[in-house]
């Protein structure tokens, strides 16, 4: 998990997120402390305006692209001959670089010129999804009677992370299944019936109301229907291919 929570480091504006992943999977418990501390982010902040201009959206990629192939400022200033001190300007937004400039960054960072652009090219999309749609989905639980609709998916996105939302539904046509087995993290949110569901070792019960949040590589699934039909909300996260 903690390998997972370094990727996620890495991806720029999703820090806070993966310092929260780290801190669920690592412990599984709630700590108020502890997630006070990382949960930093401002849901009502306002975009800067700097974030508007092409020379920020410009340096925050080119940061984004250095930090994911773990170079420093001075290792980038190196491969590319341009001092640190106009990398951090660049970085920084606080200078317009030249289209060589942006190439021989683009080239060091095995990124294409476009790509440093992306952020302020970029669309922001949202999926509003009514009440009984969704697209009804086959996945591993399928042949165990479990049916499963997609609720939305953005696809490539600039966080960097892939987010599937399903409605999950058991009925008495249902079979247990503890042993989906996936990368990322993964929360469920339980909207009716009641199900014990293992992850590794343990087992958990679930009624209406209750959310599990666990790392997705152990095993996990339903192993108990105790009630039925049961439903309940499933979101997957894990890192965007590359």
């Amino acid at each position: 998990m903690e390998r997972l929570c370094f990727s996620l480091l890495h991806l720029g504006k999703t820090k806070y997120f993966g310092c929260v992943i780290f801190l669920f999977t690592k412990h599984f418990q709630l700590n108020e402390d502890d997630l006070q501390s990382n949960l930093n982010q401002d849901p009502h902040r306002l975009i800067d305006e700097r974030e508007k201009i092409l020379e920020v959206a410009i340096g925050r990629e080119v940061r984004a692209h250095r930090r994911q192939k773990n170079f420093t400022v001075a290792d980038l200033s190196f491969a590319t001959g341009i001092s640190i001190g106009m990398v951090s300007k660049i970085e920084n937004g606080n200078t317009s670089p030249s289209l060589s400039t942006l190439q021989t960054l683009s080239n060091a960072l095995g990124v294409t010129l476009t790509s440093l652009f992306r952020r302020f090219e970029e669309k922001r999309n949202a999926i509003h999804t009514k009440s009984g749609d969704g697209v009804e989905m086959e996945r591993e639980g399928t042949r165990a009677g479990h049916q499963y609709k997609l609720l939305g998916h953005l696809g490539s996105n600039a966080s960097g992370v892939v987010v599937e939302p399903y409605l999950i539904t058991l009925n008495e046509a249902s079979d247990i299944f503890p042993t989906f087995q996936h990368e990322g993290v993964e929360m469920l949110y339980m909207l009716e019936g009641e199900v014990s569901y293992r992850h590794g070792s343990h087992l958990y019960i679930l009624k209406p109301g209750d959310t599990l949040f666990f790392d997705a590589d152990a095993p996990h699934g339903p192993e108990i229907l105790s009630e039925l039909p049961a439903r309940y909300i499933s979101v997957i996260s894990y890192p965007q291919a590359t």
